[in-house]
């Protein structure tokens, strides 16, 4: 999967009088290099002894098998990880798995601890292979490797165990180091030539895959290309719509001279654009990150959330 960098002249471009399908878009020139599916190969390659614990193999997605699997998002109730599990129901059809595949996530006022239960519970249940999206940082890393110690595969994607603890593979949707460098154009694209100073509005401190892009945007803009914007703060709102709204208002208030938030999280980038909107100021503060056309559509065509990108969670899944 490559980085999609969507605008509003694409969205313009591609917007009908009646809803239509999610715009297409350019590709991310600085993502082409590392695609996922050129990732997850490397990372699938490797003998099945070495990926596996020694307690059990590794399951092959062979057509016709009876595999009892899970698919377990951060929490439920975000329209990205509903898409994964689209995507993941069609792959299970197209595989012919006669046994079930269930789409099990715990709800977001219980995230970290509601992802640890269900992988504990999962060992009693059955289950042969659990994937998981992590947003419990390395807090679930001890059921993850109990989990493989009863012969269970385990499988993260979209956010890792940080350690590496538990899981035996990670499906990587992008380049985690290039998503950095494509939210800095993106913020060089926004501000113009003068720059200017912007913050990231996240989603949890335990988000793995947040914490990697973010650490590459520091990075990132740490070459002297990058040397006219200026990260002002980092703030989380926990991938819920009106925590995320109350953080972008926050920041108006803490930094009046920013000139944009950077959030990428597909709640985040869409509360902060709201935020913006209700506030009259998406003239002065502009809202960028990690969106779904869908959800972005009025935000990117009046203005207030010019640039976005994300990959196919379809694909993901």
């Amino acid at each position: 999967m490559s980085l999609l960098v969507i605008s509003s002249l694409l969205l313009a471009a591609c917007a009908p009088a009646a809803p239509a399908p999610a715009p297409e878009a350019a590709p991310a020139e600085a993502t082409e290099a590392a695609p996922a599916e050129e990732a997850a190969a490397e990372a699938t390659e490797a003998p099945a002894e070495e990926a596996a614990a020694p307690s059990g193999d590794v399951i092959v997605a062979t057509p016709g098998q009876a595999v009892k699997m899970v698919l377990m998002p951060k929490f439920l109730g975000i329209l990205v990880f509903d898409q994964a599990n689209q995507g993941a129901q069609e792959a299970h059809a197209e595989l012919g798995n006669t046994d079930e595949l269930q789409f099990l996530g715990p709800t977001p006022e219980n995230s970290v601890a509601g992802q640890i239960e269900i992988v504990t519970n999962a060992t009693t249940q059955g289950v042969q292979a659990i994937m998981i999206s992590n947003n419990a940082g390395d807090q679930i890393a001890p059921a993850a490797q109990a989990a493989r110690d009863a012969g269970m595969t385990v499988v993260t994607w979209d956010s890792p165990i940080p350690s590496a603890e538990g899981e035996q593979l990670f499906v990587a949707q992008v380049d985690f180091a290039e998503t950095g460098t494509v939210m800095a154009d993106m913020a060089r694209s926004i501000l113009g030539e003068d720059g200017g100073k912007f913050a990231v509005l996240s989603a949890s401190p335990d988000a793995a895959n947040q914490n990697a892009w973010i650490a590459s945007l520091q990075e990132t803009l740490t070459d002297p290309a990058y040397a006219n914007l200026e990260l002002l703060d980092i703030v989380y709102g926990n991938d819920q719509s009106e925590d995320s709204y109350n953080q972008a208002l926050a920041l108006i208030d803490k930094y009046p001279d920013m000139e944009l938030i950077m959030a990428p999280t597909s709640v985040g980038i869409v509360a902060a654009a709201k935020a913006m909107q209700d506030e009259g100021l998406c003239d002065t503060v502009k809202v960028s990150g990690l969106g779904l056309p869908a959800e972005m559509v009025e935000y990117t065509l009046n203005g207030c959330a010019p640039e976005f990108a994300l990959w196919s969670f379809v694909d993901l899944g």
